[in-house]
């Protein structure tokens, strides 16, 4: 592969050579207490456990691991020059999320309806912040750097294809076929939804805060990350675990769909991503948001804009298949290509 190099990857005291570094990464990313976590929760659902998260709590957990990635991020971007570099990574992005879904719903429309089609390319064109999350935690635990401008280049990326689910769905729709898509209404949504509002708002304040006092949450933002995050993986596995059961009854084409699809959208991106950088962080994160799917926002926004659209579709198959499938095999696979 071209691009740089990382140097040998330190995990525990092992120092693995590079021919090594794909099936290490997936052993050790199978091992990761979080991940380990999220299999929890599936287990739970199997035996029909009554372990559950309360609603609230996993609203605020989810907040809060999306404060910590943007206030970390503004800080990042406060001690770095915003150069060309920068600008192509989050325009190759942003680009990214026009494309996808575009491609998406071309392959979807000749087994599914327009609407169904229409709100899977928006989901998979768009971006999963806890998926970005889970690897940021990734990159810290092999000791890459994360920069901060993957965060701008997250929240940039969810309305893009939200924006162009719907337009494609207005265009590919039989005249005779009721739709209510109000896509001034929509497109104001995913601009204010919670998720993108505070991870924006979370940059831009660790971006112009005073560092001696941004100091101070430190603790909060560093050192309580992965216990959080371990917990709202937990809930993950739970949520995922309903989910899947549903999906069953739709036969064989979304779960291949939800398989091959994210991991031909992650490499296709490490490997073009070349062309703009050579930073292995940035062009590991690029293939993870191209590879990821949004379970909140995209839901949110076709309940309101394609009612037709079926939510027994673009909920579970993000959700119960793309993010696992990301965060054990997807990872290591990403990072292969980019090395």
């Amino acid at each position: 592969m071209h691009g740089r190099i990382p140097p040998p990857l330190l995990l525990g005291s092992l120092t693995l050579p590079d021919y090594a570094v794909n099936v290490d990464l997936l052993v050790t990313n199978l091992t990761n207490p979080a991940f380990l976590f999220f299999l929890l929760g599936l287990v739970a659902v199997f035996l029909k456990s009554d372990l559950e998260i309360p609603p609230t709590s996993s609203k605020f957990i989810a907040l809060y691991l999306l404060f910590a990635i943007g206030f970390k991020g503004g800080q990042e971007l406060a001690h770095s020059a915003f150069t060309t570099q920068i600008a192509l990574v989050m325009a190759t992005g942003v680009a990214s999320s026009f494309v996808i879904p575009i491609m998406s719903f071309h392959i979807l429309r000749r087994r599914m309806s327009t609407s169904d089609a229409g709100a899977l390319a928006a989901a998979y064109g768009s971006v999963s912040a806890v998926t970005f999350v889970t690897a940021v935690s990734y990159l810290e635990m092999l000791s890459l750097p994360f920069h901060g401008h993957l965060v701008a280049t997250m929240a940039l990326m969810e309305s893009p294809a939200i924006v162009a689910g719907l337009l494609l769905i207005s265009w590919y729709s039989p005249e005779d076929e009721e739709l209510d898509v109000s896509k001034r209404k929509v497109i104001k949504h995913s601009f204010t939804n919670g998720s993108v509002l505070v991870i924006l708002g979370s940059l831009l304040i660790g971006l112009v805060a005073d560092a001696d006092q941004a100091e101070g949450l430190t603790p909060f933002t560093n050192e309580l990350f992965k216990g959080f995050l371990a917990i709202f993986l937990l809930d993950m596995g739970i949520t995922s675990g309903k989910k899947l059961s549903s999906l069953r009854k739709y036969g064989a084409f979304p779960i291949l769909f939800a398989l091959v699809m994210p991991l031909i959208n992650g490499i296709l991106m490490g490997l073009f991503s070349n062309l703009v950088t050579a930073d292995v962080s940035d062009r590991f994160m690029l293939s993870v948001l191209a590879a990821s799917a949004s379970y909140i926002a995209v839901p949110a926004a076709m309940k309101m804009a394609a009612p037709l659209a079926n939510e027994g579709l673009y909920i579970p198959m993000p959700l119960a298949i793309t993010f696992p499938l990301n965060i054990t095999v997807g990872f290591p696979i990403y990072m292969w290509v980019v090395s």
